[in-house]
């Protein structure tokens, strides 16, 4: 079973979430619906512009706390270096 850590955006350079989920495309559908409340639904942060897979809670947990921990900047060189463009990657990972 898979598990992901993954980074929300507003938008481009905006108010950014770190999130651990074992269903990626549910837990993004829920953000982008706002259904469930929270910081999520009121900063309207859903465009999914980062994740990592991993195969046991355990360390996605973990890193999910470290990257929480982490500066800003540290988290905006995450994205754009496998995102440049701040692309939401619902999309491609819904289909």
């Amino acid at each position: 079973m898979a598990y992901y850590v993954y980074l929300l955006a507003s938008d481009r350079n905006g108010t950014l979430y770190v999130g651990v989920t074992r269903d990626l495309v549910r837990r993004i559908y829920e953000h982008k619906n706002k259904l469930k409340p929270g910081f999520t639904k009121r900063y309207d942060v859903h465009r999914l512009v980062w994740f990592e897979v991993y195969d046991d809670p355990t360390n996605a947990i973990l890193r999910e706390k470290e990257i929480k921990k982490w500066r800003r900047a540290w988290k905006l060189r995450l994205i754009e270096e496998s995102n440049p463009q701040w692309v939401d990657l619902y999309d491609q990972i819904s289909q």
